[in-house]
């Protein structure tokens, strides 16, 4: 397992003071280029959810620029479970439930039918930083009743300390940075 989690944790780019001064970004497109290591990946997210899961309904992408579909889909795929997406404004057609995220001055939305009250759903994204939009997800999926089980994610920004505003929420990240 450390030598998958390694083969991961090679493909992640660190890139300094980006998109401004003083940031490093951590960077998966040379995890997504690399046919093995993105394999691994859903490997190593699989392998999780199995253990801790017995039961699940959804994995739901969390996204604003669409990375939480890169690694939602594919392991909801492996599940043989469904995906549900959330998106900004405006990009779902249908009855839809929206949140505002105040941080980024944006609203993230879910088909109002996109879950039954109860169903039981694991949150996935690329990157836990603030924990803002992690947290606008796990409203919009309260409000539909959902049972969220876990927030799941490839990297947690550890020093940002997003993982304290998922309000007792589960949650699992693979990598970790200060």
């Amino acid at each position: 397992s450390e030598e998958k989690l390694g083969r991961v944790r090679d493909r992640v780019r660190p890139f300094p003071d980006f998109p401004e001064p003083g940031v490093l970004f951590r960077d998966i497109s040379p995890l997504l280029k690399d046919p093995v290591a993105f394999r691994t990946l859903i490997d190593l997210l699989e392998d999780h959810v199995r253990a801790s899961f017995p039961k699940i309904d959804f994995i739901v992408g969390e996204c604003l620029d669409s990375r939480g579909f890169l690694i939602g889909t594919p392991l909801a795929q492996r599940l043989g479970i469904g995906f549900v997406p959330v998106r900004k404004k405006g990009k779902l057609p249908g009855a839809t439930d929206k949140t505002a995220l105040c941080s980024l001055q944006a609203e993230l939305e879910i088909q109002s039918d996109a879950v039954e009250p109860g169903q039981k759903v694991v949150i996935v994204d690329d990157l836990l930083a603030t924990g803002g939009t992690m947290g606008a997800a796990c409203e919009l999926l309260k409000r539909l009743k959902a049972e969220i089980l876990e927030c799941l994610v490839i990297i947690e920004l550890k020093a940002l300390k997003g993982s304290e505003k998922l309000n007792s929420i589960p949650f699992y990240s693979l990598l970790q940075y200060d």
